[in-house]
């Protein structure tokens, strides 16, 4: 598979030169139609400070097929600057009162989508930093990892009765200290993508974080009807493994993505080779986006509430 992924990065990277430049300023998001054709939803030059509501223009060409009782998922493709002139998008949307959610922790082993058998839907979950998770880690009542600290973090949090809390910034001290009673489970990860009421942070707009690196993107959000969404991001070329190469978007046009679904609080999980995404369609077949790297946090959905 190395061998194979090697090639394939070499054979991208020539597909990524030849398809030009990809400054942030010129950067330019839109939907792949059947037709060859392109409709964009976001541009930089004109990126909206905040998103009240989903985008039209890519809201309206996501078909959603059905998966376990209370999943959605589906697949769109689109196209940006550079070597993200080919993507996929996977997607989910997760209905909290109709599933149950679990955290898998395995420092020993390490935990890839090849061990979700059974879940309606399985992702990489966090941050990581060599072996472990970053920042706060939560299951069944017991504090696994203190939180981190950072401006751009953000936490979710699932309680006892089912509900799912998002906490922007760093402070989880309002829920630590009941967490034994009332918390099931929490993680934080960075940076935030959407804040507040869909707000962008300053600081994917004003470049104090890299704004121009791209990669292979995998983000969790909360939209305003309470539903989870996940986004992933593959790249769409054809050749063997190539779906792997941590090649895609920007955090600001993953941002984007995340406004013009719907989402109103967005983070990034670890993408590039961690990124893998695992969802069972609806008649119990799983299909699977597997990553290039075992990691020691997932979070599991799983049909049936609590």
């Amino acid at each position: 598979m190395i061998g194979r992924t090697a090639g394939s990065l070499l054979a991208v990277t020539l597909f990524a030169a030849a398809a030009g430049p990809a400054g942030h300023d010129n950067s330019a998001l839109a939907v792949r139609l059947p037709s060859g054709a392109a409709l964009p939803f976001w541009q930089a030059s004109h990126a909206p400070r905040q998103w009240t509501a989903a985008d039209a223009r890519l809201g309206g060409l996501v078909t959603w097929r059905p998966g376990r009782p209370g999943i959605e998922w589906a697949m769109l493709p689109i196209t940006g600057p550079g070597e993200a002139h080919a993507l996929t998008l996977v997607l989910a949307r997760i209905d909290p009162h109709v599933v149950s959610f679990h955290l898998e922790w395995d420092i020993e082993r390490s935990w890839t989508i090849d061990r979700a058998g059974g879940s309606a839907l399985a992702l990489n979950a966090g941050m990581f930093v060599e072996r472990l998770p970053w920042g706060w880690v939560l299951m069944d009542g017991r504090e696994r990892l203190a939180p981190g600290h950072g401006p751009l973090s953000s936490a979710l949090v699932g309680l006892a009765d089912g509900r799912l809390v998002w906490i922007d910034g760093d402070d989880v001290s309002d829920w630590r200290g009941r967490a034994a009673k009332n918390v099931r489970f929490a993680f934080q990860s960075y940076p935030t993508l959407l804040a507040g009421d869909g707000a962008v942070p300053g600081a994917l707009r004003d470049g104090t974080i890299n704004v121009t690196h791209r990669d292979a993107r995998l983000a969790l959000g909360l939209d305003r009807q309470g539903r989870l969404l996940v986004a992933m991001t593959r790249l769409d070329v054809g050749l063997p493994g190539a779906d792997r190469v941590p090649f895609g978007v920007t955090v600001p046009e993953m941002a984007a993505v995340m406004g013009a679904l719907g989402a109103q609080h967005a983070m990034l999980l670890d993408g590039g080779i961690s990124a893998q995404l695992a969802v069972a369609d609806s008649s119990g077949v799983t299909r699977e986006w597997k990553g290039l790297r075992k990691v020691p946090l997932a979070l599991v959905v799983r049909a049936g509430a609590k």
